[in-house]
């Protein structure tokens, strides 16, 4: 049963139009960009976001008196999965919008000076979460802020920094007061908005790309910060309260990744159909023989029930309810999904599939990482045991280790 058309409702008629304009802005604007520029120089253009402005993908979820659409998590992962079929990179950078911190921690005015420049395109951001030492253990930041006078100096390195030469601005994670105890260790963690200019860094921070495998499109970067000083206006929300506030966002960052990675597998799915159609082997199309028709009917199924999740979780979010471990399922069962997919369809195109003539290559790159960011597998398949049995005494040895760890460490920050 497709529940698209079913009485969940999930798929009304505004959605399927919205759905479908993203389907052939992606297959007309992006696949044959993707299909040319994809590799570590390739950019996505300007003129591809000035597109994007024009259909309004960079406000889906600002609301209307800002400029934007005024939409849902729904709305903004249907598109973000069209947009991935495509090219997962331009459905990435519309995370780069929707102005998620300047919505939740900005008084109106400054909403209403930001976010419809968010609309148009002209301000987006790059984030800087993670460190060389901190990924999924996102407590043990160690960046630290400090006051000087009524500004801040921010000292300390970051990684896996994507677009942050592109971006005009960055959301910059830092402590600025140690953690009380093992059970708070994500308490003094505040985010700074750090305004800059697009194709340099702010004085005082320096950016290495990171050379990568996939994900091209754009440049990831490792950042130094050596005392870059920001106004006391650049602190968003109230001070050493940023923990709690990045896990009520990883819920949508993690629909937003099962989005992407439903479009990867449905692209893979989709081009080995086609292929299984034309390549003729023994004197018939492949398409024919059992082996490959049992193997495309289980990637469309598992394509079809990884979306299922993801509509229910979108639609949780959207009606406010919590959903942290549901939106960690989702993730975990779709990028695994988007792995398999995307490799079972290389297989489907034999050696052509393991040369850049066909997507395919790009498609199975690209989904190998969505098992990686916004929380590894692992870190999925912990919060999805956490929430059904409670932490293990293994997980309560390792908070109480970090702590102990951070609290030799010595944090200069104010009282």
């Amino acid at each position: 049963m497709n529940m698209s058309q079913d009485g969940m409702g999930y798929m009304t008629p505004e959605r399927q139009m919205i759905r479908d304009a993203a389907r052939e802005f992606t297959m007309k604007e992006v696949l044959p960009l993707a299909n040319e520029l994809d590799g570590p120089d390739g950019e996505i253009p300007m003129s591809l976001r000035d597109k994007m402005v024009e259909m309004g993908y960079f406000g889906i979820t600002i609301p209307t008196e800002y400029g934007g659409m005024g939409m849902g998590v729904f709305e903004y992962c249907l598109v973000a999965e069209q947009l991935a079929r495509g090219w997962m990179s331009v459905a990435s950078i519309m995370a780069r919008a929707q102005g998620g911190w300047i919505k939740s921690c900005m008084p109106h005015e400054l909403r209403a000076k930001y976010l419809p420049r968010v609309v148009r395109g002209e301000f987006l951001n790059g984030t800087a979460l993670s460190e060389p030492d901190t990924g999924s253990d996102l407590a043990s930041i160690s960046c630290r802020a400090v006051r000087d006078g009524d500004d801040w100096l921010l000292t300390g390195n970051k990684y896996w920094c994507t677009f942050a030469d592109g971006a005009d601005y960055l959301l910059i994670f830092a402590r600025t007061a140690p953690p009380p105890s093992a059970e708070r260790r994500g308490d003094g963690i505040s985010c700074f908005l750090v305004e800059k200019e697009r194709g340099s860094f702010p004085r005082g921070m320096t950016g290495s790309p990171i050379p990568k495998i996939g994900y091209f499109g754009w440049k990831t970067f490792e950042l130094a910060l050596d005392g870059v000083r920001v106004p006391k206006e650049a602190l968003l929300g109230e001070e050493g309260k940023a923990f709690p506030m990045m896990g009520r966002g990883l819920e949508t960052a993690r629909a937003h990744t099962a989005a992407r990675a439903i479009g990867l597998a449905q692209g893979a799915l989709e081009d080995a159909i086609a292929y299984a159609g034309e390549r003729r082997q023994f004197g018939m199309p492949i398409a024919e023989y059992q082996a490959i028709r049992f193997k495309i009917a289980t990637m469309a199924t598992e394509v079809e029930a990884a979306r299922q999740l993801m509509y229910y979780v979108c639609n949780e979010i959207d009606l406010g309810r919590r959903c942290d471990k549901e939106a960690s399922m989702a993730k975990y069962f779709a990028s695994e999904m988007a792995e398999r997919v995307t490799s079972e369809a290389m297989q489907i195109f034999g050696g052509a599939g393991y040369t850049k003539l066909f997507p395919v290559e790009r498609y199975w790159r690209d989904a190998r990482l969505t098992k990686i960011f916004e929380g590894t597998s692992e870190i999925q398949q912990r919060i999805i045991a956490t929430n059904l049995l409670g932490k293990s005494e293994v997980e309560s040895m390792i908070a109480e280790r970090a702590f102990e760890k951070q609290a030799r460490k010595k944090v200069g920050v104010s009282a």
